[in-house]
């Protein structure tokens, strides 16, 4: 385990540099920190998603594993060379989304974000995955990084559009359907 913090401020970081978990530094704006630091903002994301839900709500327990997996995955990414993330994630939440997408009616058109707050707030958290996402692989073009962890944040912006689906309809909600304003008519035939 790394060193815990006494002190939180340590002034270190004043000349733009960060240290990354193998003691090196490099920019702020360094790539690596770039992808860590945006799997961080994910993880909030979804710690604000899940103080919408309920205690109770089905989804409540894999989110908090999805957040344990995303400290782990911003971890191997400020130590390079290191793995943290297994592959088991992977499938794990292809069940998962299996599993919720299971009752959904099949998607025919686009949805806008929102139907509630709790489907907003997924919708958010499912924006910033792409983005960490992103991030991630611009990073892997110059440094190795562990490919789980790119299967791991694609499949979970995937869950959190399905979820957001179901949370558009919970408590008798529904999702908004997308339709062009200024659609080209199309003449008669």
């Amino acid at each position: 385990m790394g060193n815990r913090l006494s002190k939180i401020y340590t002034r270190t970081g004043d000349d733009g540099s960060t240290g990354l978990g193998d003691g090196s530094r490099v920019a702020k704006n360094h790539l690596r920190v770039e992808a860590y630091g945006t799997v961080d903002e994910l993880n909030a994301q979804i710690g604000l998603l899940r103080a919408e839900l309920s205690a109770d709500h089905e989804a409540q327990a894999f989110l908090e594993t999805v957040q344990h997996d995303l400290f782990d995955l911003g971890g191997e990414l400020c130590i390079p060379g290191y793995t943290l993330l297994k592959p088991e994630c992977v499938a794990e939440t292809e069940t998962a989304i299996d599993q919720i997408n299971a009752n959904l009616p099949p998607l025919k058109d686009f949805i806008l974000p929102g139907g509630s707050k709790a489907a907003a707030v997924a919708h958010v958290a499912r924006t910033v995955c792409r983005r960490a996402e992103r991030r991630v692989y611009t990073l892997s073009q110059q440094e190795e990084v562990n490919e789980d962890g790119l299967k791991y944040l694609n499949r979970i912006s995937d869950y959190l559009f399905v979820l957001a689906r179901v949370l558009a309809r919970e408590n008798g909600g529904k999702e908004v359907l997308w339709r062009q304003r200024n659609a080209p008519r199309h003449p008669e035939a």
